[in-house]
């Protein structure tokens, strides 16, 4: 039997720009082999000034530099408009361990624009980019989890858990940065320092048949998936992933300094995905400044090793908002809760402050701790559907809560099929619909509403 499933707006520009995708890099012909510009692929030689070499030739006219089998040990390497970096089975590009390999450059980490390490591979400011093939690109990332956990050790004791994320500077994977018409394709991404891949002030981008993998050898923190940032027009498909942090997440920057660019998130599509392992399924925020808008989720699989299904989380410093966010046709497997709205996320995290015991510290810090207005602070979303949701071995299926002045407006929930030990709650929630609701709850539960105005459809 042939299934035919209806294509929205948002899928429909999908599509399109697979196939402009498709066009584009079609016509690059001419390959430059890393070899032949000094690159040793022996594991133990830095190969990233031979492998930069290879991929400036391949930029004056347009081509494929490519690989021989091999381990490529690897600082930061920058992919140039019209070049086709190929990584085939066999290759590995292995991520030095050493922080100075990677240099400073100005970007955007975790919701604020500072001057950071650039990740292992970039697409800094180019256009008409792809990374593809069958190998692998590893961060070898556990000098720099180690790192991390020890700089918290100190920070959570003095008070500034909040400045770690920061402080701790620690490589990305792939970074795409202010740039279009953008392909990465069916690579085996490994061991991240930090987020895995980041799409940062770009459009025009696919992401297609990527597997990542940061929990081998230990479990990386902060190891996103891939993080969709102030970007618009970006397709995800067909990824399998594990990691320690977000899976499939989408941010627009954090507090001040987000509320300060004011650059959305929009016209994005998340399809046809495994979400073995992570923070959730598919997450919105926390950080949420800019706003999110024309958001499409659906054809998703997430295990029992996922926390949580559908996660949207801010707080009452990040303002912003969302408007016309679909999720639909998601399996849950033993996932324990299916939907969480929390907007006051992770304080030790969310909130920042100064101890005036402190004299010296670097500047983002105080663009970190600068107050956001009371009423410019909490998030807004609106216009929320979520249907064909099928969660089965779930503990709780609601765990929802918003601001009583700042209720969740206009959610649409049908079609949902959810067997759960507990109901759960919903807070502060304003026109909200379910219908065709099958719910198997175990201790024989209600949803709980508090502060809800106009909800209707739920069992009583």
């Amino acid at each position: 039997m042939r299934v035919i499933r209806a294509v929205s707006q948002t899928s429909f520009v999908a599509l399109l720009m697979v196939a402009s995708c498709n066009m584009l890099f079609a016509e690059k012909s001419k390959t430059f082999n890393v070899t032949n510009f000094g690159a040793k692929g022996d594991g133990i030689t830095l190969d990233s000034p031979a492998i930069q070499r290879t991929i400036d030739a391949a930029a004056k006219s347009g081509g494929t530099v490519v690989f021989r089998a091999g381990t490529y040990l690897s600082g930061s390497i920058f992919v140039k408009s019209g070049v086709t970096l190929r990584v085939d089975k066999g290759v590995t590009i292995l991520g030095s361990q050493k922080i100075s390999d990677y240099p400073l450059m100005p970007t955007r980490v975790a919701g604020i624009e500072m001057t950071w390490p650039a990740a292992l591979v970039n697409i800094y400011e180019q256009k008409n980019a792809e990374i593809t093939g069958e190998g692998t690109i590893d961060g070898d990332g556990k000098v720099f989890w180690d790192g991390y956990w020890s700089l918290r050790k100190d920070y959570d004791t003095r008070g500034i858990r909040w400045a770690a994320d920061y402080d701790s500077k620690r490589p990305r994977l792939i970074q795409v940065f202010n740039s279009s018409q953008v392909k990465l394709s069916g690579l085996m991404l490994r061991r991240s320092g930090f987020w895995t891949v980041h799409i940062c002030y770009s459009h025009d981008v696919t992401l297609d048949g990527l597997t990542i993998r940061n929990n081998e050898g230990g479990r990386g923190p902060s190891t996103d998936g891939i993080d969709i940032d102030s970007s618009k027009k970006v397709l995800v498909q067909h990824a399998d992933i594990a990691v320690n942090d977000d899976a499939l997440c989408l941010k627009a920057g954090r507090d001040s300094d987000g509320l300060r660019v004011n650059r959305p998130t929009e016209d994005i599509v998340l399809r046809d995905s495994v979400i073995r392992d992570g923070a959730a399924g598919v997450t919105i925020g926390s950080e949420t400044s800019g706003g999110f808008r024309n958001i499409e989720a659906y054809g998703l699989t997430v295990l029992k090793q996922v926390p949580v299904g559908i996660l949207f989380k801010s707080a009452r410093t990040r303002g912003g908002w969302g408007e016309n966010l679909r999720f639909h046709d998601i399996t849950m497997t033993d996932v324990p809760v299916v939907l969480r709205v929390n907007m006051n996320w992770n304080p030790s995290y969310s909130y920042a402050h100064i101890p005036e015991t402190i004299k010296d510290y670097p500047p983002y810090w105080t663009v970190l701790s600068t107050e956001v207005p009371a009423e410019k602070g909490i998030a807004r979303f609106r216009d929320v559907h979520i249907w064909n949701i099928k969660a089965t071995g779930a503990k709780t299926a609601f765990e929802v809560s918003a601001y009583p002045q700042v209720p969740l407006d206009r959610f649409v929930l049908d079609h949902l099929q959810i067997a759960a030990q507990t109901a759960g709650h919903i807070s502060n929630a304003h026109d909200w619909k379910f219908s065709d609701l099958s719910m198997v709850i175990a201790d024989g539960s209600v949803v709980k509403l508090t502060d809800d105005v106009n909800v209707m459809g739920l069992p009583q």
